[in-house]
């Protein structure tokens, strides 16, 4: 089983301010179309495929790998992907949340197994050494806030 979190302020300093609103409406449409917000060509295919008040159901390619998740929404708070298909099982939680000090940070963490692999073999603890490097997790925090900005300044958001 793969476990790796990573957390970081959505306004560190020096960067154009975000209100938990413009964060959370991001995190929407990061799960709505995945292109948005990945490097470029990384994601080639991102189609919800079922729409609900409570979740919806997309279908990826990402990184030539086709998948299928269940995404479901706790407004104002929490993106959690089911992952259905594809090469990884488990989920995958975007989340913001307020530190001690009432800073608004987003947390990404993610409880994972990869199919057909050996539970805790070699192919899972190389995807844990790799989520919790700094091109893991960290990096897709940053990466969102990021384009979460570029996305607020261009009057998308």
């Amino acid at each position: 089983m793969i476990y790796a979190t990573a957390t970081v302020a959505v306004n560190p300093e020096g960067e154009t301010p975000l209100t938990r609103e413009q964060a959370w409406q991001s995190l929407v449409l990061k799960a709505r179309d995945a292109r948005l917000f990945l490097p470029p060509g990384l994601c080639t295919r991102c189609d919800v495929v079922e729409d609900s008040g409570t979740h919806i159901v997309r279908d990826a390619t990402i990184g030539g790998q086709d998948l299928r998740e269940i995404i479901t929404f706790e407004p104002g708070r929490k993106v959690t992907f089911f992952q259905a298909t594809g090469p990884r099982e488990g989920a995958i939680i975007n989340e913001l949340v307020e530190d001690a000090t009432g800073t608004l940070q987003l947390r990404f963490y993610g409880y994972l197994g990869l199919r057909g692999q050996e539970p805790d073999g070699p192919e899972e603890q190389a995807e844990q050494a790799l989520l919790s490097s700094d091109k893991g997790y960290r990096s897709a925090l940053i990466s969102t806030l990021k384009r979460t900005r570029e996305l607020l300044a261009q009057g998308r958001l």
